[in-house]
């Protein structure tokens, strides 16, 4: 009788154990399947997806998820090279674009294709100056590919908050001879600044990058300084410490995240430096200086239009 008391009493407390689970989620929780073989519970889109963690011990799955930064987050879902083409979700800002339209059909053209792209809030189309402004949280990267998926020549030219901050974007060009890249850096509010990064000519596997002190590029990367770090930054890991890029076998690598307290204000002049180890233990292979880049409505200008050629076609 005792043994029949005990074994209904831990099979009672299964059904408890979930009821529990699902009054302290913040999420809806779906009922167990028919065959009562799993419960299956909705986390938040900041939570890494239940692929990642497959793979951990039925140990390591019972405890508590960590916290996890925005920029941790976003390294892991960009870490795989696989991956590198998925959307991100990011913090929403204006994104501004120069489109080759040249009557109503283009414009209608452009914005069924991007309506077509989850993750954007508005969609604004000024055909007499062939400038598509969105506002959204996906990759530069994501809207660009659809944009030129009409069949039309496209080019970022303005990214930030409109009349927010006096210095809202940021750009660190890597032009070779061997890695090619670009990074962009737009504020997104005082405590939070969007990292958006493309490279090419890597060797695969992962590599550390920063942003370093200093812009001095006379020795490349090993000239720019330690990792920069501003003096009120209590955190026993370096602000500009960007964590860990990892290049696939194309030597092709991607990120999408966002950084907290990080003003893009006190980056310029500053570089950004890329490594061949993960812990930055070497001299650097490659960096760029932090320049400033046009914020929302700085960039409508086109070349001289004497020779036809516009902003697009220009190097």
């Amino acid at each position: 009788m005792v043994g029949f008391l005990r074994a209904f009493a831990a099979a009672s407390a299964v059904p408890a154990a979930a009821a529990a689970a699902c009054a302290l989620s913040s999420s809806s929780c779906s009922s167990p399947s028919p065959s009562g073989s799993k419960l299956r519970f909705h986390l938040p889109a900041s939570f890494p997806s239940a692929s990642a963690s497959a793979s951990s011990s039925p140990s390591t799955s019972a405890r508590a998820p960590r916290s996890i930064t925005p920029m941790a987050a976003a390294t892991a879902a960009t870490a795989d090279p696989s991956a590198a083409n998925k959307d991100t979700a990011l913090p929403e800002l204006t994104t501004e674009f120069m489109v080759d339209m040249k009557c109503e059909g283009c414009v209608k053209a452009v914005r069924n294709k991007l309506e077509t792209l989850e993750g954007l809030k508005n969609i604004e189309v000024d055909l007499n100056n062939q400038v598509v402004r969105v506002l959204g949280s996906l990759p530069v990267k994501t809207m660009l590919d659809a944009l030129q998926q009409t069949g039309r020549d496209a080019r970022l030219i303005g990214q930030g908050n409109p009349n927010d901050f006096l210095v809202s974007a940021a750009v660190a060009e890597f032009k070779g001879p061997v890695i090619f890249g670009v990074v962009r850096l737009a504020q997104v509010n005082m405590e939070l600044t969007r990292v958006e990064a493309t490279f090419s000519g890597l060797s695969p596997g992962k590599h550390g990058w920063s942003i370093n002190e200093f812009g001095d590029l006379t020795r490349g990367a090993e000239s720019t300084g330690k990792v920069y770090n501003p003096p009120d930054h209590s955190s026993d890991k370096p602000l500009g410490d960007l964590g860990t890029l990892e290049a696939g076998e194309n030597g092709e690598a991607h990120f999408s995240g966002s950084k907290e307290k990080l003003k893009v204000v006190d980056l310029i002049g500053r570089s950004i430096a890329l490594y061949t180890t993960e812990d930055r233990s070497d001299s650097g292979i490659a960096a760029a200086v932090i320049a400033r880049s046009a914020g929302v409505g700085e960039n409508y200008k086109k070349l001289c239009t004497c020779d036809g050629v516009t902003i697009w076609e220009s190097s």
